[in-house]
């Protein structure tokens, strides 16, 4: 009897002392960022500010921005209210350092997911999904990546230079004449006086600038070289990364899809389809 009453009273004092190891570790995993930032009242995103239609300064000196507008709704989801934001501006390389080292919360700056950069920060799931486009000018020889496909070696395309340009633009025209220039504005120079029968650009710069310059550019109506942008948070802390995750679905696809389709049509001139009711729910 009084062996079986030693067991039990050893098997009850590790289980105590395992209890104990446990309760901190279990109040430390409760303990999130999203919790201070509720206490504090506001939200600080690290972004950019000379990148439109993602991240630039309008005529009054506000930053506004698809990117913008995508840190207002996780704002909005955390006080409902967007005006909640103290903005850091930051170059492209301060992105990932800005949150490791906590100062911001949440980088919101057209940064493309890749598996070196997952591995230094949490990427949120994926808000716009960008590629290479092919920017027309109206009234131009060629009016679709058909015809300039169909023209072979005699279509001309201006790019931004780089290493990979040539074979960026070959993989969708493997014909075509590739002229890189210096600078973005020399390249869409190269268009408008008919050096180039296209400009190859990020997709969203050739939504961007129809939008802009109506009656001026359209859009080839091809793209290629997929690949994901993501806000980023601290590595560890999976409530405030479920958080965010939960406001960018339901903005893509929930009962905030109003907001984040007039943000989209704003900045890209695209009209979203309304995501199909009933289960599974699918977002691009």
């Amino acid at each position: 009897m009084f062996e079986t009453l030693r067991k039990t009273l050893t098997g009850l004092t590790a289980a105590a002392a395992l209890t104990a190891i446990a309760a901190p570790a279990a109040t430390a995993q409760e303990k999130s960022l999203l919790d201070d930032i509720l206490a504090r009242g506001k939200l600080i995103v690290g972004t950019g500010s000379t990148n439109a239609p993602w991240h630039f300064k309008d005529e009054q000196g506000n930053l506004v921005g698809f990117d913008i507008d995508i840190a207002k709704m996780i704002a909005t989801g955390l006080f409902k209210d967007p005006t909640k934001i103290e903005f850091v501006e930051q170059s492209s390389d301060a992105r990932i350092p800005n949150v490791t080292t906590g100062k911001v919360d949440i980088t919101c700056q057209f940064m493309t997911v890749t598996a070196e950069r997952a591995q230094q920060v949490a990427v949120t799931i994926p808000y716009y999904r960008e590629g290479v486009g092919l920017l027309l000018k109206d009234g131009g020889k060629y009016k679709s990546f058909d015809e300039l496909k169909a023209a072979g070696s005699g279509a001309v395309v201006s790019v931004l230079q780089n290493v990979y340009a040539e074979d960026m633009v070959h993989a969708a025209l493997p014909e075509a004449k590739v002229d890189q220039y210096e600078s973005v504005d020399l390249m869409y120079q190269a268009l408008d006086s008919g050096q180039a029968d296209a400009s190859a650009t990020d997709q969203s710069s050739v939504q961007w600038l129809v939008v802009k310059n109506p009656g001026k550019y359209h859009d080839s109506g091809y793209g290629w070289g997929p690949q994901s942008y993501s806000c980023a948070v601290k590595r560890g802390d999976q409530q405030w990364l479920n958080f965010v995750n939960t406001v960018l679905h339901e903005g893509m696809t929930g009962v905030d899809f109003p907001t984040y389709a007039a943000s989209f049509k704003k900045w890209f001139g695209v009209d979203l389809p309304v995501p199909a009711i009933g289960f599974p729910v699918e977002y691009k």
